[in-house]
Parts: C-alpha cells; sequence; structure tokens
C-alpha cells in the first residue's frame, strides 16, 4: 500500500482502502492466527528436526546437510514470529521500533528465499543419487557443504537492502505504526492524479527493482531448476529394473515432489507473483485493490516452516526412525540393542512370527 508523507502533522496519509485493509479482521484476527498455527507447528518440529540432525544422525550425507540448514532457516524465523503476532493482534501496530521491524523483514524474505534455494539443491541432489548412485560420498558431502556456506552468504548479502530501508510508517489514520505495510511516499498526491508518475516512482524504485530480482533470480529459476530435476529423477527410475527397491523408490519419489509442489502452490509461487503485481501496480501509480490477497499470500508463505519437515520425512529413511526413537525417547545404545536382537531373530512365514536363532540345550 502506498501513503503520502503530511509535512504538518508529520505522519502519512493513506486513502480509505487501505485504512479498511488496516482494520479489517483479516489482519487483525485472520493472519494472526495463521502466525499462531505455524509458530506452534514451526518452533517444536523444526527444532527437533536440527536436533535430529546434530545429535542423532551418525553418518552425514548431502542430503542430511541441506534439510538441516532448511531446518536452521526455518528455526531463525520462527524465533521471531511472536513479534508479527503481537503486530496484527494489536491492530496492525508496531511497538517495537523500527530496527526490530527491519530484523523481521529481513529474516521473513531471508526464510523464504533460503527455502527454496535449499529445497531446489535438495531436489537436484535426489537425482544425482538416483542417475548417479557410484558416486563418492565424500566428493558430494564437500558440494553440499560449498553450495550452503554459498546460499547463506548470498542470503544475508541479498537481504542487507531491506536493513537500509525504512520499514515502519507512523499514520494518521488509523493511528497506528506499521511495519512494511505502507510505502511512504515524499510528494504531493495530485501530481499523481494528474498523471506525474515519475516523482512517485523515486520512492519506491529500490523496493520496486529489489523485489524483481529478486522475485525472477531466487523464486522462478529455482522453480526451472526443481521442475526439470524431478522430471529427470522420474525418467531416470523409470528405465530402471522394475522391482521391490524400485517401486518403492518411485513412491518415495513421487511423495516427495507432491509434497514440494504444494509447498511452492501454496507458500512461494502466489507470495512472489501477487509481489511482482503489487509493485508493478504501485509502479505505474495504479490502486491496488487486491492488496488484502497480497498479503494474505505473503502470510501463506510462512507455512513452508510447517511443510519442511515432511519434506524431510520422506527424502531421509533414517531421519523418519531418529524421529520415532526421540519421541520414544530411545537412546543410540538402546537401539542398537534392539537392531542386533532383531537380526538374531528369524522370521516364520507359516506362523508370521519371529523367533529366535538359538537353540537351549538341557543337561
Amino acid at each position: 500500500m502506498v501513503g503520502y508523507y503530511n509535512q504538518q502533522t508529520r505522519t502519512v496519509d493513506v486513502d480509505d482502502i487501505t485504512e479498511q485493509v488496516l482494520t479489517s479482521s483479516l489482519t487483525t484476527v485472520f493472519l494472526p492466527v495463521v502466525y499462531i498455527v505455524v509458530f506452534a507447528v514451526a518452533l517444536p518440529t523444526n527444532a527437533m528436526a536440527i536436533w535430529v540432525f546434530l545429535f542423532r544422525t551418525n553418518k552425514m550425507h548431502p542430503a542430511a546437510i541441506y534439510m538441516a540448514n532448511l531446518a536452521l532457516a526455518d528455526l531463525l524465523f520462527v524465533i521471531w514470529i511472536p513479534l508479527k503476532i503481537a503486530y496484527h493482534l494489536n491492530g496492525n501496530n508496531w511497538t517495537f521500533g523500527e530496527e526490530l521491524c527491519k530484523v523481521f523483514i529481513g529474516f521473513f524474505y531471508g526464510n523464504m528465499y533460503c527455502s527454496i534455494l535449499f529445497i531446489a539443491c535438495l531436489s537436484v541432489q535426489r537425482y544425482w543419487v538416483v542417475a548417479h548412485p557410484l558416486s563418492q560420498q565424500r566428493k558430494n558431502n564437500t558440494v553440499a557443504i560449498i553450495a550452503s556456506v554459498c546460499i547463506w552468504v548470498f542470503i544475508w548479502v541479498s537481504t542487507t537492502p531491506l536493513y537500509l530501508t525504512p520499514q515502519t510508517a507512523q499514520l494518521t489514520s488509523p493511528n497506528i505504526t506499521t511495519c512494511h505495510d505502507v510505502n511512504v511516499i515524499h510528494s504531493d498526491p495530485a501530481q499523481d492524479a494528474l498523471g506525474e508518475y515519475e516523482k512517485r516512482f523515486e520512492y519506491i524504485q529500490h523496493s520496486y527493482y529489489y523485489f524483481m530480482v529478486m522475485a525472477g533470480m531466487v523464486c522462478f529459476v529455482p522453480s526451472l531448476v526443481i521442475i526439470v530435476a524431478y522430471v529427470l529423477l522420474l525418467r531416470a527410475l523409470g528405465v530402471s529394473k522394475m522391482d521391490v527397491s524400485s517401486n518403492k523408490k518411485r513412491q518415495k519419489a513421487v511423495l516427495l515432489i507432491v509434497t514440494v509442489l504444494i509447498t511452492f502452490l501454496v507458500c512461494f509461487i502466489p507470495s512472489n507473483v501477487t509481489l511482482v503485481i503489487h509493485y508493478v501496480l504501485v509502479k505505474n501509480g495504479v490502486k491496488n485493490h487486491g492488496y488484502g490477497f497480497y498479503i494474505t499470500t505473503l502470510c501463506l508463505s510462512s507455512l513452508n516452516s510447517c511443510l519442511d519437515p515432511f519434506i524431510y520425512y520422506y527424502v531421509s529413511e533414517d531421519f523418519r526412525d531418529h524421529v520415532k526413537n526421540t519421541l520414544l525417547c530411545r537412546s543410540d545404545r538402546t537401539v542398537k540393542r534392539m537392531k542386533v536382537s532383531f537380526s538374531s531373530m528369524k522370521y516364520s512365514k507359516r506362523t508370521n512370527t519371529y523367533t529366535s536363532e538359538t537353540q537351549t540345550s538341557s543337561c
């Protein structure tokens, strides 16, 4: 939304549509409920995922490296969600200062772009494992570590402009301070009515170019990479021999593809498309009557922190086992003892039971 800075009152004037959105139940009820659900689900699941990857995974592999970084990115975003919940429950009034607003916005978009890039790496890695099963594990781990470091460096550098741009705006009516909801224009609104959009564009051009580049480079291009990777993955599984293991791999691949597609269709694609449309409309001086839909898609993009653990679940069988053992409070020693005990058992097809292979002898 766009607001005009009032030199006399030193506040920002917004139109009736903007005021209605900021005071509607959409932003003061629905959005905080979604963020509460995200916080309640994503915080424990991603914290457990990091615990499993750090303390329960004995043998690291590229998929585990990417998933651990993805869980870390989600956790770094989730810990700031209570500020967003308080903001919306307080009538979209930000009371935590300009700096914390910048921090939250930086982590919000950083998590979105970081998740997209790590999911893209994970998708390419899954294809590579199927197409090149004999590739060297140590070399693949090195590539995964280098890729992860590069992604983190890129995210920290690319989100720097968000920390340098003012994000809060003190409105005249309603009397609230918004966080990343109003673009402040330091010009006369009558000039815009006459079609003089050039001066108006000067105040939002940095945000316009920033989100255009990020949406193209960090959302749409990785989306194409993911689609190509999964097409090649299904093709590689299709040419493999049709046995039980191949069928299981194909089923796991299909479940993974469906989970990633749901994540992109719900979280990433709508938010980035509406983000592009929003700034195009602002650039051309057109009122965005669909701003409510725009902020809703941005809110739904945070659901990726809840959906990512399902990706871990379908990608790694070890992760599933470690989570079950953690929930059942089984130590590594207990798990190893159970495996040894189970391996010494012999399965009987006639009785559908396991019996011990050792025989007790009587004196």
